[in-house]
């Protein structure tokens, strides 16, 4: 099982840089004050500090997960069974290990899909290209500079376009900015990966040139809060949880 990508110390110090808050000011304040000049959920908080709460979430049959060493970071296969049609959710890490699990899968790679411009999860762009040069490279306009001369060879998608996927399928981008100004989560049936916009219990921190913490926590609220309780989040690092999970569990709302 994963551990949660954020401790209680880590969500302190997002919200703290966040909001603009010195981290000294908060010294010797009770939690649900601290909640309170940091705008997060004091109960929620209070659970996080006690450690009281880790989602318990499978992954669904037509999805696949493989740890990008030596990234700390989930990379992501989902498919279509029967016709092993497949899509790469952030090529990063060592470039051998990627191409074993799409050999050993069998796969028939149609997309590989970015979901912001880091290295750790896009640093492999160009070998898992050049093994599958059928591919199509998807990600956003405002980050594909990141993976160099393959961005002119990339599928520049907009906020809700859909992706053709097998015959009756597709993969809807949702642009998500506030970790990066491009960042952009991907939906696939009932499953949506997050990249580093929201984590379970926790989100990404605000690393944008123009997009800003406030950015961040309406992309989730606006866009992933309003998919159906039951979607499942795949993130970019730490373990899958709920829509639901999230709403119920997560400080930042």
């Amino acid at each position: 099982m994963l551990p949660l990508e954020d401790d209680f110390s880590d969500i302190l110090r997002k919200a703290s840089r966040g909001t603009g808050t010195d981290p000294a000011s908060l010294a010797g304040l009770d939690l649900a004050e601290v909640a309170r000049r940091l705008g997060l959920d004091p109960d929620k908080l209070a659970a996080s500090r006690a450690q009281r709460w880790h989602p318990q979430v499978e992954l669904p049959p037509d999805v696949r997960h493989h740890p990008q060493h030596p990234h700390p970071s989930n990379g992501y296969v989902f498919f279509i069974a029967g016709t092993q049609r497949a899509a790469l959710v952030d090529p990063a890490g060592i470039p051998a290990n990627l191409l074993r699990v799409l050999r050993d899968g069998a796969y028939n790679l149609q997309y590989i899909l970015i979901t912001h411009q880091h290295a750790d999860h896009c640093d492999a762009t160009a070998d898992v290209a050049r093994a599958f040069p059928d591919a199509r490279i998807v990600m956003h306009q405002a980050d594909v500079h990141a993976i160099g001369a393959y961005a002119s060879k990339a599928l520049l998608v907009r906020d809700g376009e859909d992706l053709p996927f097998g015959d009756d399928a597709h993969i809807r981008m949702i642009h998500t900015p506030g970790h990066t100004d491009g960042s952009v989560s991907y939906l696939f049936k009932s499953n949506v990966f997050t990249g580093d916009t929201l984590f379970a219990g926790s989100v990404g921190g605000a690393y944008a040139d123009v997009a800003t913490y406030d950015d961040i926590l309406n992309s989730v609220r606006s866009k992933l809060f309003t998919l159906p309780d039951e979607t499942a989040v795949m993130p970019g690092h730490g373990p899958p949880t709920t829509i639901a999970l999230e709403k119920a569990h997560n400080p930042f709302f």
